[in-house]
């Protein structure tokens, strides 16, 4: 069972170089939480069962219990050919956001998928968003902005049509007006790191989606990946100062020994580099503030053309912006497939490196100050060394930020008006 985080009893504001153990973790709200916990149905044939949050039905569908099945708990939706599990009752608060964990079945091959949404008690039914692509054998996490008001049910739909199935789990629905999407500030009320918003729902309690925020960034991380899903950060001139860069890389001592995280051990010899997420170089204004960036679940495996070559030189590139003066809001991660590579005891290699940068003019600024004319930087690099050459130029990488969430699911600048979402999140930085 997934909790979306959608409200804060605190707000992570410390200065540059607080306390870098900080991980003060808020409360989490969310009015509709099902992870099929409390069903069972070990029969595809079409009938309803009576789940955690009501009646669903569940076609071509069932509740999956094996090993093949890809679970949080003991239980997750599992659906093949055109099935579908659809609730049987409706909220009257409307809806903000739905995230969904979503993988492949056992050795299955890829499968389609998509949300759709009914105001009419399931009379006719729409397509929230765009379709999904389940390809992996660990969740990864869709996230739909919905942004209705009144009655409405949800529908997932299995759309490819084969045989292949897939697991969903962790169905999560806030109410409409509460999150994502709507400007309405849910990621300032954890942390200045997520003025923008955030990007898929995290908390405490999900090993593969657990919040980690920090003095000097906020991550949601993944044990099962032993890597970030993303890290958020905020950049002015406020975070830089003379401090040397301290190099000493080590485990999260600040997260709970069941969450599974890497090692050392694990990137030596692997030909792949420690790559920061939050790059050191972002936080010298203190010793403590860039020893954070140097905890492994800050890092992913990343090739060193890319690290060492364009992603450098962009990093760099963005640091001038904020000794100019620039207010920068950053989101960095990794993109996964099925066939991602790994290394040590399963930490898992991204198969491209994405960043989402937003530029705005004055140190202070928040989401009241983009407008379809702020300058967005989205970008989606190549982690294998014989895709990337190390003098590559990062511009050529720049994609828009439509791209980025198609590729992982997220919902970038959510707490932006929608209106300039739609302008600012299908453009390509040209400048």
């Amino acid at each position: 069972m997934i909790s979306l985080l959608v409200g804060a009893t605190g707000c992570l504001g410390a200065a540059p170089g607080d306390d870098p153990d900080d991980t003060s973790e808020v409360a989490s709200a969310v009015s509709t939480s099902e992870g099929f916990e409390a069903g069972t149905k070990a029969a595809y044939a079409a009938a309803a069962v009576t789940l955690g949050t009501g009646s669903w039905n569940l076609d071509d569908a069932l509740i999956g219990t094996t090993t093949s099945d890809v679970l949080t708990g003991t239980r997750s939706g599992r659906i093949r050919n055109s099935g579908k599990i659809t609730m049987l009752f409706d909220r009257s608060t409307g809806a903000g956001t739905v995230t969904i964990h979503h993988a492949v079945f056992g050795t299955d091959a890829s499968g389609t998928w998509g949300l759709f949404s009914s105001q009419n008690s399931g009379s006719t039914w729409t397509q929230v968003g765009a379709t999904r692509t389940a390809s992996g054998s660990t969740f990864s996490t869709a996230t739909f902005t919905v942004n209705l008001a009144g009655t409405i049910r949800f529908e997932i739909r299995k759309l490819d049509g084969g045989t292949n199935r897939i697991n969903v789990d962790d169905i999560a629905v806030t109410d409409f007006g509460t999150s994502g999407g709507g400007g309405g500030g849910t990621g300032a009320a954890l942390s200045k790191h997520t003025t923008m918003g955030i990007p898929a729902p995290a908390s405490s309690s999900t090993p593969n989606a657990f919040l980690s925020a920090k003095s000097g960034y906020v991550e949601s991380y993944n044990a099962s990946r032993k890597v970030p899903n993303w890290v958020s950060w905020e950049l002015n001139s406020s975070y830089l100062g003379s401090t040397a860069r301290q190099d000493d890389f080590r485990v999260d001592d600040t997260f709970p020994s069941s969450e599974a995280q890497a090692a050392l051990a694990d990137y030596s010899g692997s030909g792949y580099d420690r790559g920061h997420m939050c790059p050191s170089a972002d936080r010298t204004l203190t010793v403590a503030a860039n020893q954070q960036t140097f905890y492994l679940t800050n890092m992913v495996p990343q090739a060193a053309h890319n690290n060492e070559g364009p992603w450098a030189v962009m990093e760099n590139d963005l640091r001038d912006l904020a000794n100019a003066g620039d207010e920068l809001f950053i989101i960095a991660g990794g993109t996964f497939s099925a066939s991602s590579n790994t290394i040590g005891s399963g930490v898992v290699v991204p198969d491209k490196t994405f960043k989402v940068v937003v530029v705005l003019s004055s140190v202070g600024q928040g989401v009241s100050a983009v407008t379809t004319s702020t300058r967005v930087i989205g970008v989606m690099m190549p982690n294998e060394d014989a895709q990337i050459s190390q003098s590559a130029d990062w511009h050529t990488f720049r994609v828009s930020v439509d791209a980025i969430e198609a590729a992982t699911g997220y919902d970038f600048l959510s707490d932006v008006d929608p209106a300039v979402q739609a302008v600012i999140e299908a453009r390509v930085d040209n400048q």
